[in-house]
Order: structure tokens, then sequence, then C-alpha cells
């Protein structure tokens, strides 16, 4: 495993077994999928509920760990199966069957109108005739689990339409082509899906249209319509911690926080980059507003922003002169953003702090061949007893190659410091609450059930017998008792031979004397206790 090191913090956020490309499993049949709607919501909307009803709901953004937290050792990547994914045909979207376990995240963007749906354990090279989701009619351009449903995902097409798919839970075994939502309201490509990190059944979506709405999955219908806020092409959207607020790139060289259900700009950055390459904005897990794009050189920049005061930003990196489009993943369990470009070999990866100079470089890894783009997994799907910190899943031309960051330990126990409670699958808020103002931070889980201690050796003793082994070998036709001893092997004729039998022997000489020594001893002492009873008896009578 290439060694990359760097030591890392801790903050605030796996989903366990994959399907495909990671190391899960899924069942080969395939069972009805049960409707996840609540009674009061489970009703058919002509062209838009085609299907069962679904409970879907944004994955909550988990808690920062605290400042007195360890800084646990270096990090170390490699991509760990030896056959990866091929990359599907022109017109198909490679995906990961349960999320809990693979879990792409916003980052990969191909071009597809399906996606290929793998079974279970094994990695590698996939069949062409695979089962995909295939409903729509255009290129798919973006894709997003359902956080507090393993089985749902979303997609945004050319087609101007959202799906929401119902996945069954152990695969498919045919092509899925009926979605069980369509959410219809954008006039143009919808190239941005993202649910609400703790409310149930709420989902954001974006496209070129400029316009950003907000859906209730769980009945089809529009929540809220923001069209007057981004007067161009919105890069991304990011939720921050407990949902109120989401943060956006556009092509003006703006970064907006904005209140979705007010509809109102909370704060609004211009040109945070000068350069007129994508840019790309994420929240992080103190409110704070991470940003990557150009300057006006061309160099690629990072920089880090206080929500209270956008006139300034709190750091500001230059990386190189690439052209590619730099994607941010932030893992706010140990305060790491790992950043990736659309074209490099390489992934690098910076801890953020509450001091000066705020953003610290970590290390690189680097590969050979370049990314298509990246995506990954959530915390719950990590290997926790392996000490794994994230995995991504690269894309290139013709596969998806899975690269692993872990933190070399050498105790078997879990690691606390490592894996602080992060948010689990549990929605903290229905659709309903959300919309009539109430906020909350996500549920959190321990990590510690999930970990799966390595099997130890049983310690075995053998224990050697040296008087059989001191025996001297009686011959084949010999006789055991009483013979004479007239009679030798072939082992005896040879020297060799007469020295095995003078060291066993000599062996046997010693046990033996030891053996005379200790009923000597034995002898002694009762003869000692025998003395020492009848001085006692004399005593008790008063003849001492």
């Amino acid at each position: 495993m290439p060694q990359s090191g760097a030591g890392l913090r801790r903050s605030p956020g796996p989903r366990p077994g994959c399907t495909r490309t990671c190391d899960a499993s899924a069942a080969d049949a395939v069972g009805p999928a049960p409707s996840l709607l609540p009674k009061g919501l489970q009703r058919e909307a002509p062209h838009r509920v085609l299907g069962a009803g679904l409970s879907l709901a944004p994955p909550p953004a988990p808690r920062r760990g605290s400042a007195s937290c360890p800084a646990p050792p270096r990090v170390t990547s490699a991509p760990p199966p030896r056959e990866p994914l091929p990359r599907p045909r022109p017109g198909s979207l490679c995906h990961f069957l349960n999320p809990a376990s693979c879990f792409p995240e916003a980052g990969i963007r191909s071009r597809p109108k399906s996606v290929p749906q793998p079974p279970a354990p094994p990695t590698g090279r996939i069949d062409k005739a695979y089962p995909t989701v295939c409903g729509h009619t255009g290129p798919v351009l973006d894709i997003d689990w359902c956080p507090h449903n393993d089985e749902v995902i979303a997609s945004g097409s050319e087609d101007c339409t959202v799906m929401v798919w119902q996945i069954p839970e152990n695969g498919l075994t045919s092509p899925l082509t009926e979605p069980v939502v369509v959410l219809e309201g954008h006039t143009k490509r919808v190239g941005i899906i993202a649910w609400h990190p703790t409310a149930r059944n709420v989902l954001l979506s974006a496209g070129c249209d400029n316009v950003v709405l907000i859906w209730n999955v769980g009945t089809a219908e529009e929540l809220y319509r923001l069209d007057g806020l981004h007067p161009d092409l919105i890069y991304n959207v990011s939720w921050n911690r407990s949902g109120n607020l989401f943060c956006s790139a556009c092509k003006d060289k703006s970064v907006r926080i904005i209140d979705p259900r007010r509809g109102t700009l909370v704060a609004e950055r211009e040109k945070a980059h000068e350069g007129a390459r994508p840019m790309r904005a994420i929240f992080l897990a103190d409110g704070k507003v991470f940003t990557t794009g150009f300057s006006r050189m061309s160099e690629r920049q990072l920089a880090l922003w206080d929500p209270e005061n956008l006139e300034e930003p709190m750091a500001l990196q230059e990386l190189d002169s690439s052209n590619g489009a730099l994607l941010p993943f932030y893992d706010p369990d140990t305060s790491v953003v790992y950043v990736c470009g659309k074209g490099d070999s390489s992934i690098r990866y910076f801890e953020i702090t509450e001091e000066p100079p705020y953003i610290h470089f970590l290390n690189t890894f680097t590969s050979k061949e370049p990314q298509r783009g990246m995506g990954s997994m959530p915390k719950r799907g990590l290997e926790v007893s392996k000490c794994e910190i994230a995995r991504f899943y690269k894309l290139h031309e013709r596969k998806c190659e899975p690269i692993v960051m872990t933190v070399p330990r050498k105790s078997d126990l879990f690691q606390d410091d490592l894996y602080p409670d992060t948010a689990g699958p549990e929605a903290a808020l229905e659709a309903e609450e959300w919309v009539s103002g109430r906020d909350a931070d996500p549920i959190l889980i321990s990590l510690r059930e999930a970990y799966v201690p390595s099997k130890q050796r049983d310690l075995k003793i053998s224990r050697r017998n040296v008087l059989s082994d001191s025996r001297p070998a009686v011959a084949p036709g010999s006789s055991r008792l009483g013979a004479p001893a007239s009679t030798t092997t072939a082992a005896d004729a040879t020297p060799s031979g007469s020295l095995a039998r003078a060291g066993e022997a000599g062996k046997l000489e010693e046990v033996m004397q030891e053996l005379r020594a200790l009923r000597a001893l034995v002898k002694e002492q009762g003869e000692r206790i025998c003395r020492l009873e009848e001085q006692l008896g004399r005593m008790e009578n008063g003849d001492a």
C-alpha cells in the first residue's frame, strides 16, 4: 500500500457493506420493494408517482470532534482490488447499489442514460448484460443516494426531470425502467441533485435554467422555487450541517449563502475567485465555507471564508496552474478536505483548524492515470477495523478504481479518536417539520458496533515426553523382555546410530539422577515430619 504520510486531527461524519465495487454484499434474490411512505402520504399522482411509495431524506452532516482529540498518525492510501470495474459503455453511468457501503457523492459527472446495477461480493469486471436503471430519455448528469434510505437514489438528467428510484434490497435481476417519483419543474437540464442532511424526503435540484427547486419527495410536490437569485449557471450547491442554509457557486464568480425557506440571500461574496474557470463551494461542520477556484492568472486556489464576514478570506492558498476544476470532499470527523482535479492523477488533502493559517497541507496521493471524476463513501461504509478514514472511487476511461485512505495503528482495538460519533441513517426531522421552520442537527451514531476485531491465533503448547524418546529402539523380530541383547539394528551399526544411542542414554541417566535426588529429599522430609509429630505429641502430654 503506497505511503502518503500525514498527521491528522479530528473533528465532526459508513455505510457498511458495498454491493459492487467495494467489499460488500448483496443477495441474489429480489424481493418486492416495500412502501416507505407514511400512510397519509401514500397516494398516486398521475405521471409522477409510478411505483411503490418511498421514504427519503438527506444525509445528516456529522458532528465535529473535540479539540482535545489526539492527532492520528500518517495517512496511507492505496487502491485495493486487483481488477477494477470497467467503465460502462457510453450512455450509461456506473453507480453502486446500497449506498450504505458504496455511496458515490456528487463529483462524478458523466453523460449516461442508464445506471448498471452490480450484484454483490465479487469485484472486478462486470458483464455487459448487467441490469441497469434506465428511465431517463437523456444523459444522466448527477446522482445522489438518499442518506436515510440505502435503497433510494435520485438522478437528474438532460431530459429536464428528476427521478427517484427504489432499488430492491437484494439488487436487480432485470432493468429498472419505472421510477417511484418523477419530479418535473425545470425547463432545462438538471445538473445538480442534493438531499437535505437532516429532514426526511427533502430534495434539492438545480438546473441550467438557473433555478433551484426544493421538493418533498414523499408527496411529489414542489416546496420552494428560487429563481431570481442566480443570474448565471450554478456550478454546485452544498447544505450546511443542520440544513437551514445552503451555499452555491455560480458562473458569475459569486459565492452565495441562501435561506431556502425564506427565499432570501443571507450573504454574498462577488469574485470569490477571479478566474473564469469553474469554482466550488462547500459548508464545513463549523459553519465556515471552503471554496476552490482559479485566480486571474489561471492558478488553482483554495480559500476559507467566514460567513459573518465575506470581505476577505480567512485563508487563501494557490496550488498550481493546471486547468482542471478542483472537486472538494470534506470529512467532518477528521477536519480533512480532500481535493482532486479533473484530469489530475493525484489527491491532495488538507487539515482545517481553528488557528492560523487555518488550511494545513498534509500530503498528496499520486497514481499513474488521470481521473475523469471522483466519488466518495460516507463514514458508515468504511472498514473500521482497518482504521480506514476515507474511500474514494476514481473514474477512469474504462474502469472505476477504489482508493483507500487508512491511518496505521498497531493496536487492534477500536480507535475512538478516529471514529467519533457520526451521522447515522435516521432522519432528525420530517419534511413537514422542516417546512414549518424547525431545525435540528443530525442524529449521531457510534461506529463501535461496526468494528470487527481481527481473528486471534489460538495458543498451542506442545509438551515433549523425554522419557518416551529415551527408550532404545527395538529391532523387528527381537523379543521385548528377557531376550538376549545380541540383535542389533542397522542404525546401531552406524556411527550416527551409536551417537544417537549415546545421547539418549545420557538423557536417561540425567533423569534417573534427578529422580533419585527427589526420592532422597522426600524420604528426608518424611523423617523430619515424623520427628516433629513426636515432639508435638510430647508437648501436648506434658512430657517435654
